[in-house]
């Protein structure tokens, strides 16, 4: 026997908008004008994946009505719940065929499922993919039955189908710009010596933390006006291999040149990334990786090891290096090569900010998923 929900006719579908989650009572029917756009986010923490949602949301909020689905982020509007997107998605939009709904994880896309195919909401599905390998069964399977794919990467782009665009993620260029004087804000920073170098992201083996601390053994004692700052989480297990890491920092009495900051708020990672002269961003993996951009629109100069969009992003030698994975040795070549000349490693900066601006601008990525939203309300298959 078929559940009510599933064989529900859009009259009672309406009916069912007019009331809340439990059935119980009545709430507002949604607004006429119903969103044209879903975008979910069933993460409590905020990762790397949060991140790039969270800055295309606050650009297609000046290009679409847009109702965030599931957990907070920053820049965007008080999200509903997944129940209330699927009552809100049995009303078309206004001039519209359907609503979008915009995932980006396997819970997402899940969810999407469940609501355009069980519920029978009239929605159409896209996924971002950034993975640069394949993915397992079950996340496969989930994209196969997506309505359009939006991969980060032109090799992320030959490990699934249904792909509408290549699209590379962008940085707010207005959020993260560089600061007046990058000196002054490092020292009211409260850190030592008179220049920063960063690494961003979970303290964790496959972010290339314990390659960033062993380079930083060697590198800070050649470059006494340089300070190292780690900025990111332990969780689990690696909360042990963060404390191994500051045993080794402490036995070779750097520990206080080498601070571990802990998590920073997406709302301060602005002025964090101002304080810093170079970024080091040495993962084993990753799919596309957005710090790099976000300190380079800040003004900093960049070394990376050569996975995600890393080769992309990076002018070699104008405004950065990128290494060989996992390359201890060239890791630390190029951040004391880039470290010998403080002028030079500011103008790679003014360098690096001038290549985010006209290449990986956010209002440019918004504009161009916007594109694959049209091509599907126009009837496009891919």
């Amino acid at each position: 026997m078929s559940s009510p929900v599933t064989t529900a006719s859009n009259h009672e579908r309406e009916q069912l908008c007019a009331q809340d989650a439990t059935g119980q009572g009545s709430v507002p029917v949604p607004f006429r004008n119903s969103p044209e756009l879903y975008v979910t986010n069933f993460h409590k923490r905020f990762t790397g994946v949060s991140a790039t949602a969270n800055g295309v949301v606050a650009q297609q909020l000046k290009l679409r009505s847009l109702e965030l689905v599931g957990d907070p982020l920053p820049l965007a509007p008080a999200p509903i719940s997944w129940w209330q997107a699927v009552r809100r998605s049995w009303r078309k939009p206004e001039n519209l065929p359907f609503t979008i709904w915009h995932v980006r994880r396997n819970a997402e896309m899940l969810a999407g499922l469940i609501a355009r195919d069980i519920l029978r909401c009239p929605i159409r599905l896209v996924f971002t993919s950034a993975a640069k390998r394949r993915h397992s069964w079950f996340p496969r399977m989930l994209i196969s039955r997506m309505d359009a794919v939006i991969a980060t990467t032109a090799t992320a782009a030959q490990l699934v189908p249904h792909v509408a665009a290549v699209v590379p993620h962008g940085v707010d260029i207005e959020r993260f710009v560089p600061p007046g004087d990058r000196e002054k804000v490092w020292a009211a920073s409260g850190f030592p010596g008179r220049h920063g170098i960063g690494i961003v992201g979970r303290v964790r083996a496959e972010k290339g933390t314990d390659l960033f601390v062993e380079a930083m053994l060697r590198v800070l004692p050649q470059r006494p006006d340089f300070t190292a700052i780690v900025i990111g989480q332990a969780l689990g297990a690696d909360v042990a291999f963060e404390q191994e890491l500051k045993a080794k920092l402490k036995a070779a009495n750097l520990i206080d040149r080498c601070v571990f900051v802990g998590e920073v708020p997406a709302t301060r990672m602005p002025e964090m990334m101002q304080c810093l002269s170079l970024l080091v961003a040495p993962p084993r993996y990753e799919g596309f990786g957005l710090t790099p951009l976000e300190a380079m629109a800040s003004g900093a100069a960049v070394v990376a090891s050569d996975t995600g969009a890393f080769a992309d992003m990076i002018s070699e030698g104008q405004t950065g290096h990128v290494v060989p994975v996992g390359d201890i040795e060239s890791l630390v070549n190029a951040v004391l090569a880039i470290t010998s000349d403080p002028k030079r490693l500011a103008s790679m900066g003014q360098v690096a900010r001038q290549r985010v601006a006209e290449n990986f601008a956010l209002s440019q990525e918004a504009a161009r998923i916007d594109e694959v939203y049209e091509r599907l309300w126009s009837g496009e298959r891919f």
